[in-house]
């Protein structure tokens, strides 16, 4: 196939007939344009990939951000609520000395009164003073330092008063049951596990006298998870006993008791299986074997 061109110029129409090669040049530019469109599109399918990449990279950054800010807001709420824990604990001990100060008419001369720990600090996620919370930690050891001096002195001078004689723990406590279950291994009434039982349980008649078995200060008069209505005794020089699964109380924090006063009348608190008193003798606040201080003469 040929194709033929006329020409008009000043002489008339000339004729031109082109080649084959000038025939292709329209289809090389389509082609080369094709080409280059193809080549611009993929340019611009990655940059946009790369843009959606480091987008994507943004918000992965601004996710952790937040999480690592939530996660610290959550340690240090939970700092501070352990703080206003201690701090609880501390006026309530406190608040014992105090008692024990006035039963024995030393109030002139221990002053266990000090600054109710500050609260304020309630949700998570709110803005904690970071200064503000140590400064309260260390005025809480402060306050810590104090009161353990004036309560090392507290029992040195309530012991000559009135219960340096009748520290020693000795005898039942009770004056009519038996002993029900000794201190060892056991099978668990409960659950038939074998088990520590880390004191010695006397049965009875619901309603009788739980005594003490020597003269101290009365550091817990409350319910107690697993021992149900509980006493328990600080004796000094490391020493207290604890009597569990009482019916009722009759004796207060900070009360001063002798050898033999009523503490209790026998119940089946807490995790029991009929009534009894859960007896125990701790030395450094752990349970040892009450059964030598239960059958060993009275001092």
């Amino acid at each position: 196939m040929s194709v033929t061109v006329f020409i008009q110029g000043r002489n008339g129409a000339t004729r031109w007939q082109p080649g084959k090669r000038w025939l292709l040049l329209p289809i090389l530019l389509i082609a080369a344009g094709a080409g280059l469109y193809q080549h611009n599109a993929k340019q611009l399918t990655q940059q946009q990939a790369n843009v959606d990449s480091e987008r994507t990279a943004r918000e992965e950054q601004k996710d952790e951000l937040i999480a690592l800010k939530s996660a610290t807001e959550t340690q240090l709420s939970m700092l501070v609520a352990h703080v206003a824990r201690m701090q609880a604990k501390l006026t309530r001990l406190e608040a014992l000395g105090q008692q024990v100060a006035v039963n024995n008419q030393l109030e002139d001369q221990f002053d266990f009164s000090s600054e109710v720990g500050v609260g304020g600090i309630s949700e998570l996620g709110t803005n904690i003073e970071l200064d503000q919370l140590i400064a309260d930690m260390d005025k809480l050891v402060s306050r810590i330092d104090n009161n353990n001096v004036q309560l090392s002195l507290l029992e040195t001078v309530a012991s000559n008063l009135h219960i340096d004689e009748e520290r020693y723990i000795s005898g039942r406590p009770i004056q009519k049951g038996w002993l029900s279950s000794p201190y060892g291994l056991r099978n668990d009434p409960f659950n038939g596990k074998r088990t520590m039982h880390k004191g010695i349980d006397f049965a009875g008649k619901e309603g009788v006298d739980v005594i003490a078995t020597a003269g101290g200060v009365v550091t817990w008069a409350d319910k107690m998870f697993g021992y149900g209505e509980l006493v328990e005794i600080d004796h000094g020089n490391g020493l207290s006993t604890r009597y569990g699964h009482n019916k009722a109380l009759s004796v207060n924090v900070g009360d001063v008791v002798a050898k033999g006063d009523k503490i209790a009348v026998m119940g089946s608190t807490g995790r029991s299986t009929g009534p009894h008193v859960h007896y125990e003798v701790l030395r450094g606040g752990q349970q040892i074997d009450p059964q030598k201080y239960v059958y060993r003469k009275a001092g």
